[in-house]
């Protein structure tokens, strides 16, 4: 007497569910990478060979139409014109003694509004008796 079984085991394997997940994963990262940085200031910044790295307290982004944006994070960047810019400065920096600000300007931009961001930490630093630095951001040399 032969028994044939009813449950025969099958050497199959069924990819379906894992193409799903990969398509999941593909969406998930798309949508991801184009939420990094949607608000970023896009500067030419001009090149150097030196790397000095310092601990950023603010960040003051001169654009090329010679805008400033002050940011304490980088696409958190709020627009102030020239004449309010000591007093947002004075405000960003507030509560710190020593702190840094990174000047980045685009290659276009004229001298004279990089010397208005460091004069206007220096009347802060002279009005409220502290020293704060100005640093200016480069690219590196290729």
């Amino acid at each position: 007497m032969a028994l044939k079984r009813r449950n025969q085991r099958r050497v199959e394997f069924n990819s379906s569910s894992m193409s799903d997940l990969v398509f999941l994963l593909l969406i998930f990262f798309m949508l991801t990478s184009t939420l990094v940085a949607p608000n970023a200031i896009k500067l030419l910044l001009p090149q150097s060979s030196s790397r000095t790295m310092a601990k950023q307290t603010v960040t003051v982004y001169i654009d090329n139409g010679n805008g400033y944006h002050i940011g304490m994070k980088r696409g958190n960047a709020k627009a102030v014109d020239a004449d309010a810019l000591e007093e947002e400065l004075a405000a960003a920096l507030d509560g710190t003694e020593e702190g840094t600000v990174v000047v980045r300007s685009d290659k276009t931009v004229e001298v004279q509004y990089v010397v208005n961001v460091i004069d206007a930490v220096n009347n802060i630093n002279n009005a409220t008796h502290q020293s704060h630095k100005v640093l200016l951001a480069t690219s590196s040399k290729k």
